[in-house]
């Protein structure tokens, strides 16, 4: 009965919507909100999605993407307050859930085929 009353609320006032359904290896953008003071302004992060993990309002995904020859990877919740909009560029083909293995290739190797 409990269980029934969370999941309830869960689906009802705590998860977004217009979350696109997206997996490892799709290249996507994330928009989201950031606060310097009292000044708010809205900045992206695109990169390849690395891995998907968790479920309900604990789930996350990692976004990799190399900026100026350093690469950078970024841990987003789906239900996070202050992510405003997910844009899918492309889709990825990968035989696996979770890419580390994009990590150490460079150039035309870390390519994932569509």
């Amino acid at each position: 009965m409990i269980k029934n009353i969370i999941k309830y609320v869960e689906q009802k006032f705590l998860s977004k919507k217009d979350i696109p359904l997206f997996n490892s290896g799709d290249t996507i953008t994330v928009y989201f909100e950031i606060k310097e003071g009292d000044k708010k302004r809205i900045q992206s992060f695109k990169g390849i999605v690395i891995k998907k993990q968790g479920k309900g309002l604990t789930k996350t995904f990692t976004i990799r993407k190399i900026s100026m020859g350093v690469s950078v990877e970024r841990i987003f919740l789906i239900n996070q307050p202050n992510i405003k909009k997910i844009k899918i560029n492309k889709n990825g083909k990968v035989r696996r859930s979770k890419i580390y293995y994009i990590r150490f290739l460079k150039g035309k190797k870390a390519r994932i085929k569509n």
